[in-house]
């Protein structure tokens, strides 16, 4: 019998330890939301010296560091250092938002023959609109984690159920978001769904960067390419028009590199809606295969960061909505454009768009999406 129990404590200890050298990230304590749900945060490491964190409310990036040109680590990532803070709102800083990101005209689509209405919780040039999920989209609700390991790379698993009518959507989603980070500099992000109900479906990762580092300043010095030759304007209130226009002869060309700041104050009517940069460019490779999307390049650090995805779209959006008054992890608030989103996606307002992609997700078929963010210097 103690032989037996000493084998067995032996099993024991040679599987955890086989799971450590694994690298398998194990969830850890980060708070209660109000209703007394735990929140847990986990820790993803590379052989290069990136480490991201991420957390089960609102599968929210906490934090990203990676290096400089000269190996120097920075965390580029907006956001908070407590659960607390996030509870109170923010403007999505490192969130997944669905179940439609992006807006919708009016909060209403027609699917099926039914009317559909939404929370109207945007209103951009005084036009009501659904915008990120609705009053309590994915970046509000907690999901469920689980670390993974693989050669190469570590990752979690975060996992959500979106009940029928949540938000005025319909059908049962079920839906996982999966973080790998790769020891080849890659954040790679994988979308899985289904549904028991025809659902417009259009997720996204929503962190600000700031490759100088979050609390360093503006983003105007950053310079960015996009492998997009069109995008689709907006009007006032920011919602498609239906056309995809060329970028040719616009501040919304960059297709060779520009700086944010270079164009970013034009008189252009696309500019003065959007206060900024804050559109969807119609990227070059529609046919669904992962390929670059964009490469940003911070020139006093060396930073850049490519961006690929399987997705249609990329929301370009330049932190025009910052005013100061959110204090970031560094003590230092975040003021007007300190940081920019890089959101692949599909089109905003594709319910109401035919003419758009699709964003239908019909019962018996699986929504799979993927997207990379990839760290290197120079």
């Amino acid at each position: 019998m103690q032989m037996k129990t000493l084998l067995s404590c032996l099993a024991a200890i040679t599987a955890f330890t086989s799971a450590s050298a694994a690298g398998k990230p194990q969830g850890q304590p980060f708070g209660k939301t109000g209703d007394g749900t735990p929140v847990e945060v986990y820790t993803l490491t590379n052989s290069k010296g990136i480490r991201l964190r991420a957390m089960t409310y609102g599968a929210i990036v906490l934090s990203l560091e990676t290096p400089d040109r000269n190996g120097k680590s920075a965390d580029i990532v907006l956001g908070f250092n407590t659960l607390a803070e996030y509870l109170k709102g923010t403007p999505y800083f490192g969130a997944v938002v669905g179940r439609y990101g992006n807006r919708i005209a009016q909060g209403k689509f027609t699917l099926g023959g039914k009317p559909f209405t939404l929370a109207t919780n945007n209103e951009p040039g005084g036009m009501k609109c659904a915008l990120h999920g609705g009053l309590k989209g994915f970046d509000k609700v907690v999901w469920q984690g689980e670390g993974l390991t693989k050669p190469g790379a570590q990752g979690v698993k975060f996992s959500y159920l979106s009940k029928d009518g949540e938000e005025g959507y319909p059908g049962n989603l079920s839906l996982s978001v999966t973080y790998w980070l790769s020891d080849d500099n890659d954040w790679r992000i994988e979308y899985t769904a289904t549904t028991d109900k025809a659902t417009p479906v259009n997720v996204t990762q929503h962190s600000y960067f700031n490759l100088k580092g979050e609390g360093n300043g503006d983003i105007l010095g950053h310079e960015l390419t996009f492998k997009a030759a069109k995008f689709t304007p907006v009007n006032v209130g920011l919602i498609p028009t239906g056309e995809l226009r060329p970028v040719k002869g616009t501040p919304l060309d960059f297709t060779t590199a520009h700086a944010i700041g270079e164009r970013v104050n034009s008189t252009d009517e696309q500019m003065k809606f959007g206060g900024g940069y804050d559109h969807n460019w119609v990227l070059d490779s529609q046919s669904g295969a992962l390929a670059l999307a964009a490469t940003v390049y911070e020139p006093t650090t060396g930073r850049t960061m490519a961006v690929l995805t399987t997705e249609p779209g990329l929301q370009f959006y330049c932190g025009n909505f910052l005013d100061g008054k959110l204090t970031g992890k560094s003590g230092k608030p975040y003021q007007f454009r300190n940081g920019f989103c890089l959101e692949t996606q599909h089109y905003p307002d594709s319910p109401n768009q035919p003419s758009f992609p699709t964003t239908i997700l019909q019962p018996g078929q699986t929504l799979k999406s993927t997207t990379v963010y990839r760290f290197t210097a120079k």
